[in-house]
């Protein structure tokens, strides 16, 4: 797998991580009566999003070496950051409605998706190397 692969999925990562910051920071923040999920938990994991974009394109912009170390890292990260977002919504389950729980189980399935893609492609890559 040619290095050019790899620089592609913090591309997609960092754009994903974008959409998430706006969705849950200002989307599900104006709609937070038909969702549940608080503003201060909404605010928070909306930043974190915001800082793995930072890390994505840092990494696709200025980084030519040992992609895939750095790639397998925010894979890891957005892993975590899918277990942070379900505990969450664990420690809010009396607030939380089936459109908060919707929108959290959804997020995390594409998150972990793409993370475990991410997994696959450092494999991949590294066995060809």
């Amino acid at each position: 797998m040619k290095d050019s692969l790899l620089k592609k999925f913090f591309l997609i990562d960092g754009f994903g991580a974008i959409l998430s910051a706006l969705l849950l920071g200002l989307v599900l923040t104006k709609l937070e009566t038909y969702f549940g999920i608080p503003k201060p938990t909404l605010y928070l994991l909306a930043t974190l999003p915001c800082l793995f974009a930072i890390y994505d394109f840092y990494c696709y912009f200025k980084i030519s070496r040992d992609l895939g170390k750095f790639l397998k890292a925010i894979a890891i990260i957005n892993l975590l950051y899918c277990c942070l977002s379900i505990a969450f919504t664990i420690y809010h389950h009396n607030l939380i409605t089936t459109l908060g729980w919707l929108y959290i189980i959804v997020e995390s399935i594409i998150v972990t998706t793409i993370a475990f893609i991410e997994l696959r492609a450092v494999k991949n890559h590294r066995q060809k190397k």
